[in-house]
């Protein structure tokens, strides 16, 4: 089992940043790739970014550029926002694949991703 726990949201202006962090616990060693998603009053969950173990990353179009995703090697991720938009608000969360050395194009897909987070609020105003 792994626990994920997320951290960093809050309500920020337009252009500004955040940082948010993703902390596991549990069987930390079987996790490869990492990402954070994100969903928006009554819209579906849509992926943001991904990092796996080799530190390969993916982004959504809509971020590219604005947000990079980090991690450490306690596997904690960070999710660094900069450019807030109003269209970034959503509840963001945090996600652990444990299958190794996932393809590009799985990383952005939340059906392989076996754990989740909680969520944490991210809110922009304009």
């Amino acid at each position: 089992q792994v626990q994920l726990v997320e951290s960093g949201g809050g309500l920020v202006q337009a252009g500004g940043s955040l940082r948010l962090s993703c902390t596991p616990s549990g069987r930390t060693f079987s996790i490869n790739t990492m990402g954070w998603f994100r969903q928006a009053p009554g819209k579906g969950r849509e992926f943001v970014a991904a990092i796996r173990t080799d530190f390969r990353t993916n982004y959504a179009d809509s971020v590219q550029g604005r947000f990079t995703i980090s991690r450490d090697n306690a596997k904690t991720v960070y999710l660094q926002m900069n450019s807030l938009k109003p269209e970034d608000t959503a509840i963001y969360y945090c996600a652990a694949d444990l299958h190794y050395n996932r393809d590009y194009a799985a990383m952005a897909r939340s059906p392989e991703y076996d754990y989740w987070g909680q969520g944490t609020q991210v809110t922009v105003s304009s």
